[in-house]
């Protein structure tokens, strides 16, 4: 049942300011020892690379992390032009170099052309090092063994696409940029795409995730504060119930209602002005479900959300 009860442990959204130099899973294992739980994981991988938002689960409130995978994502990063690499950033060999004369003539008005190409609906091909599955294996894994790697495109959204700064060197330009895009979007992959139109390769020298759906990083909180206990992690959880209602519109349910969906019941509601899903949140400020609600009013759970007991 969608009500059965589980015993209290952390129970939340965490955001955490990733450092460079760790994976996700890094990250989860240590705010695991932190909390002193096993119920733990994130939404959205982050590379060892980029640092910024990562979006953690503790407790029942994992169950929203696949609501939270989706949401559009906003990032600041640094674009070298001038020179390709294996892993489209900073992080892999250097596999194309292209002359100065080449980089120099390239003015601002091809870069912002190059941009402008590469914004809106596209088609992207992730990068070959990445965590997508070929035939049950990650490509990367594929990639790091020698074997060739074709990634199918994808269609993902560059909402905006914007240069903050243009440093020009000999033989190289750095651009640095604000990009907000859809989920499943590779930010390497745009910098290797600008580089290519531009016919000098390009590659992804800085990373920062500022943004996941109505999740700032400004409101993040520092993971070596949380592994050293400068800051407990249940001080700075956002509740199950602010975060689902963040995500999506709330439905107030009576103390019946509550119940009954607890059970994972279906409810009749009058017919809302507009459907989807919506938190539907008990009269003690609980978040009981992630329901949708249908045209005549009728309401579905579609993620349930155990009560806790001690």
């Amino acid at each position: 049942m969608t009500g059965a009860a589980e015993r209290t442990g952390p129970n939340g959204i965490l955001l955490v300011d990733k450092p460079q130099g760790l994976t996700s899973h890094d990250v989860v294992a240590r705010v695991r020892r932190a909390a002193n739980t096993r119920k733990v994981g994130h939404a959205g991988t982050l590379d060892p690379m980029a640092t910024g938002l990562l979006i953690v689960g503790l407790g029942a409130a994992t169950r929203l992390l696949t609501h939270v995978v989706g949401t559009d994502k906003v990032y600041e990063a640094t674009i070298r032009l001038g020179e390709a690499t294996v892993t489209d950033d900073a992080e892999g060999e250097i596999t194309e170099t292209a002359t100065p004369g080449a980089v120099d003539a390239i003015t601002d008005e091809a870069v912002a052309t190059g941009i402008r190409s590469l914004t809106g609906p596209i088609e992207q091909v992730p990068s070959t090092v990445s965590a997508i599955k070929v035939d049950g294996k990650r490509a990367y894994a594929r990639a790091r063994a020698g074997e060739a790697v074709e990634l199918a495109a994808r269609p993902v959204t560059i909402h905006s696409f914007d240069i903050d700064a243009t440093r020009r060197m000999p033989g190289r330009i750095d651009l640095d940029v604000r990009v907000s895009c859809s989920s499943g979007t590779y930010i390497r992959a745009l910098a290797r795409d600008l580089g290519a139109a531009l016919g000098v390769g390009g590659h992804l020298t800085a990373l920062r995730r500022t943004s996941v759906g109505p999740f700032a990083v400004s409101h993040a909180t520092s993971l070596d504060r949380l592994v050293d206990g400068e800051i407990p992690v249940a001080d700075v959880l956002v509740a199950p119930a602010d975060a689902a209602g963040r995500l999506v519109p709330r439905i107030e349910l009576d103390g019946q209602q509550a119940i009954d969906l607890g059970h994972g019941k279906k409810l009749q509601v009058e017919a809302p002005a507009a459907q989807g899903i919506r938190a539907a949140i008990a009269p003690d400020g609980r978040l009981v479900a992630l329901v949708t609600i249908s045209a005549t009013g009728v309401v579905r759970v579609e993620t349930g959300f155990p009560q806790e007991t001690r």
